[in-house]
């Protein structure tokens, strides 16, 4: 059995995707993942099963796409994956609520660095699928922009992730 992290996109956020996270967990239990445990309302799940990592995402995104009437975009990765994205965290000595990370859907596109314009003093740093940026002054008075050119993508902060990765291990 792996172990999974779904983070769903635009759920529970400024009213719109409204989904209970009881809901959610009913849903992926109805799908056979076990040991189904969500964390805040902002759509993450924690599961597992012993199906491969894109049938698990497209067994998720057809359900979700059902239940809500619309698709949703899941980026989904392994406890290991989560694991390796704190570890290789570029600013371990930052406050965990200003650093994010932003889980992207692929790898990030040549270029997109260039692309960036950094308007205050954020620091973004590039992972593997993931961007790391820490908000010295806070992410609500940010008015950094990550280009299109990412792809379909999602943020949480680092005490996000951690919890995440402790629900993952237990």
């Amino acid at each position: 059995m792996t172990v999974y992290v779904a983070l769903l996109r635009a759920v529970n956020v400024g009213g719109t995707g409204v989904l209970p996270m009881k809901e959610l967990a009913a849903l992926c239990s109805g799908l056979g993942f076990g040991q189904v445990r969500t964390y805040i309302q902002s759509g993450n799940v924690v599961f597992d099963s012993a199906l491969g990592k894109d049938a698990v995402g497209q067994e998720l995104a057809q359900a979700l796409a059902k239940k809500m009437g619309k698709p949703v975009d899941i980026l989904l990765r392994t406890a290991a994956e989560l694991g390796a994205i704190l570890k290789a965290n570029p600013f371990p000595d930052a406050e965990p609520s200003k650093v994010a990370v932003v889980f992207c859907n692929g790898s990030l596109p040549k270029g997109w660095l260039d692309l960036l314009r950094i308007p205050g003093a954020e620091e973004v740093r590039p992972g593997k699928k993931e961007i790391y940026i820490h908000y010295p002054e806070g992410m609500g008075k940010s008015k950094l922009k990550l280009p299109l050119s990412t792809g379909i993508a999602t943020v949480r902060n680092i005490n996000t992730v951690t919890k995440l990765l402790a629900l993952a291990v237990s």
